[in-house]
């Protein structure tokens, strides 16, 4: 017997009881979401993992207050995330695309110089799940999030299996409670 406390238990919409871990993430939000594609060969019309991004927000009730497809380049990305700071109808950004380590990938460098609190844990684990996909070419993959002021800023590969493995997996379980947390 440990001297562990219980953990508080709340009810589900269906009457069971839940940990107090999952009950916070049940208590779904609508967000207001950027959606932000970075790219020197898509169009908006051939942008597939941009829309399947804002197809998997809208359908868990998160809005897209904009939605942008960029080059990837440095002080575009930049000047939209700075841009985004200074505008408090937004509290999510999901950034697609740059990740790789092709001489023209340099989204991670712009996030990562943007981002004040690295959240480490979300490229560990997005790599891990790609691992378990697609072997070890996962570890090529510089996905990250972190947070700026009042934003939760998450930079995903373009790939559409990467951007539904994010999303599904990793982005929305978690999105509600990272923007809770920073109202605290």
């Amino acid at each position: 017997m440990g001297n562990h406390a219980p953990q508080a238990q709340h009810k589900s919409h269906e009457g069971h009881d839940l940990p107090s871990h999952v009950s916070h993430k049940a208590n779904s939000v609508s967000l207001a979401c950027l959606v932000v594609t970075c790219s020197d060969s898509r169009t908006k019309e051939t942008d597939t993992s941009g829309k399947l991004i804002c197809h998997l927000l809208k359908e868990q009730g998160h809005t897209i207050n904009e939605y942008h497809l960029i080059k990837d380049e440095p002080e575009t990305i930049t000047n939209l995330l700075e841009a985004a700071a200074h505008q408090m109808d937004k509290q999510v950004v999901i950034i697609n695309g740059g990740t790789g380590i092709s001489r023209r990938d340099s989204t991670f460098e712009a996030v990562d110089r943007f981002l004040q609190k690295r959240l480490d844990g979300f490229g560990e684990l997005f790599r891990y799940l790609s691992y378990k996909d697609i072997g070890s070419s996962a570890m090529l993959s510089r996905a990250t999030a972190g947070i700026h002021g009042h934003l939760a800023v998450f930079s995903i590969p373009g790939s559409q299996g990467a951007v539904r493995l994010a999303m599904e997996q990793l982005i929305l379980p978690e999105m509600g409670h990272i923007a809770g947390e920073l109202t605290k």
